[in-house]
């Protein structure tokens, strides 16, 4: 157990029975009244936000978390499989972890989990990966307003939206939080 004294922004805490990641932790000493931390957090599972004031003096219990590089292997039902880079061991983490982003994970991308005490608490993919249009409908000459786009398929499935330059196998840049079109690769 710790002090509330000792809490930063980005520690991860069991709260109430919870595993919640500070987001905001401010001191605050309102006139004559006793100090105290404003906190804002967020549940690792569900999202929620959770807000609590914390004593100076309060205990609370900094969680243990361990994160590091794994390597996406292939999709399995209800998991995906991620292999660890240096001992090569082999892990099913939970889809919902990554959220909507998983649908840009391609295999062989590089991805980040967090393990509380052997159990995966969070997955994150790249903020920005590179893509290959599988299909997409050949821009028509002629046919350029200002910032046009059209539907466009990448590899993984998604279909994103595209300017009308882009065509059928080039490669482009994917805004993995949105799902928008970023820029063209060479």
């Amino acid at each position: 157990m710790s002090k509330a004294s000792e809490v930063k922004s980005g520690n991860i805490l069991r709260f109430n029975g919870e595993l919640v990641a500070v987001e905001e932790y401010i001191h605050r000493t309102p006139g004559n009244l006793r100090a105290f931390y404003q906190a804002r957090m967020r549940n690792v599972k569900t999202g929620k936000l959770v807000e609590y004031r914390f004593r100076t003096d309060e205990e609370v219990e900094i969680a243990r978390v361990e994160t590091n590089d794994y390597n996406y292997l292939y999709d399995d039902g209800e998991f995906f499989v991620v292999m660890d880079n240096t001992t090569y061991e082999q892990f099913n983490i939970p889809k919902q972890l990554f959220g909507d982003s998983a649908r840009f994970l391609k295999e062989g991308m590089n991805v980040i989990v967090a393990f509380e005490s052997e159990e995966p608490i969070m997955g994150q993919i790249p903020a920005s990966v590179e893509l290959e249009i599988t299909y997409t409908e050949p821009a028509v000459k002629g046919d350029t307003s200002t910032n046009a786009l059209k539907n466009a398929t990448v590899e993984t499935g998604v279909e994103i939206k595209v300017p009308l330059f882009i065509n059928q196998g080039d490669k482009v840049r994917v805004d993995t939080r949105s799902g928008d079109y970023i820029e063209r690769v060479k």
